[in-house]
């Protein structure tokens, strides 16, 4: 078997399509399963027209396509193919994309459901929505969680002290994750300019890479006394921050599943989060928010803050809730996937 993954999505890092990419395939290889990939282009239309020939394009009767991220070919693949399609974000939250990118975007995971072999989402949460929207029976989407990442030891302080000396042995809230509007950043930095918070003296770091129409969310971190934007960082950086972090927040509107609350809470850091999509499936014992407004993050900051025994116990109740998810499963289900559809 030979397994082909876009390298528009493995070779580049986006975010968590990115992680689950490049997980599935050093699963794979260790199971001695060649791996390939769809070549990528410069620009989205090529690479669409692009990923579609490949699919068009009649290989070995041993090799299975899969398409890591909502979209794929826009014509009905010859080769055995997969998609997986992670949530549809717009239902449950507004302003994620404009009209124009949530109907490109919205045709094309149609096209891709209807041109492929076979569909797996991350969550239930996001099977529900795919059914709904798309019309497709509950029984066709196979669902298949996220592993993760757990940390093989402590983190190096040289890291923070030499990378991020503001932060090192100083209190700070920390967020990790792409900045666009799902993910609720206006809200997290307006909580953190709040007299409440700033009256902890604990300050908020967020790392991580603007995508899209992160314009409004860079202006509100730009304007903020209360707020430190670190970019993207390498994972060696991620983990010493996530490790000496006082609190994680991530506050976010909808995700489909969500790894960035599993990596605080396998580390013991007290998380606050929110239950919008498939959160609601992986926080756990994380602290979850009623509602996603400014107050409500300040509120839950505070009460996190103060709250010595959660900060306590969070230490070994988070890795125990986080030990559930594996790649090692993940990676055997996925597996499943392609051997039904060869």
């Amino acid at each position: 078997m030979r397994v082909l993954f876009p390298a528009r999505i493995v070779d580049r890092h986006v975010g968590g399509n990115t992680t689950y990419g490049r997980r599935l395939e050093a699963g794979l290889l260790a199971r001695g399963v060649n791996t390939g990939r769809i070549p990528a282009q410069r620009h989205p239309a090529l690479t669409a027209f692009g990923e579609t020939a490949t699919a068009l394009r009649k290989r070995s009767s041993q090799e299975v396509l899969h398409y890591l991220a909502d979209t794929g070919p826009l014509l009905p693949a010859r080769n055995p193919s997969v998609v997986t399609v992670h949530g549809i974000a717009s239902r449950w939250a507004q302003g994620i994309r404009d009209p124009k990118q949530e109907t490109i975007w919205r045709a094309r995971v149609r096209l891709a459901i209807r041109n492929t072999t076979a569909l797996v989402t991350v969550s239930e949460s996001s099977a529900d929505d795919i059914s709904e929207v798309f019309g497709v029976e509950r029984d066709d989407i196979t669902v298949i969680p996220h592993g993760l990442d757990l940390p093989t030891r402590s983190f190096d302080e040289s890291v923070l002290r030499d990378q991020f000396p503001d932060w090192s042995g100083n209190p700070y809230a920390l967020y990790v994750g792409n900045i666009e509007p799902r993910k609720n950043l206006v809200e997290l930095v307006r909580a953190f300019e709040s007299p409440e918070v700033k009256n902890l003296g604990i300050p908020l770091v967020i790392a991580g890479k603007t995508a899209w129409n992160s314009e409004r969310s860079m202006e509100e971190i730009r304007s903020a006394s209360n707020a430190r934007y670190l970019g993207f960082v390498s994972e060696e950086e991620k983990e010493a921050l996530l490790q000496n972090a006082t609190m994680f927040i991530f506050p976010s509107l909808y995700e489909g599943f969500g790894f960035p609350v599993l990596e605080a809470l396998a580390r013991g850091v007290p998380t606050i989060c929110t239950t919008n999509g498939a959160l609601a499936e992986i926080a756990g014992p994380a602290h979850t928010l009623k509602e996603t407004t400014s107050d409500c993050i300040a509120d839950a900051v505070v009460t996190i803050f103060g709250d010595t025994n959660y900060r306590s116990e969070i230490r070994h109740l988070g890795p125990q809730w986080a030990d559930r998810f594996k790649w090692d499963s993940s990676v055997d289900q996925h597996l499943a996937v392609y051997r039904k559809v060869l």
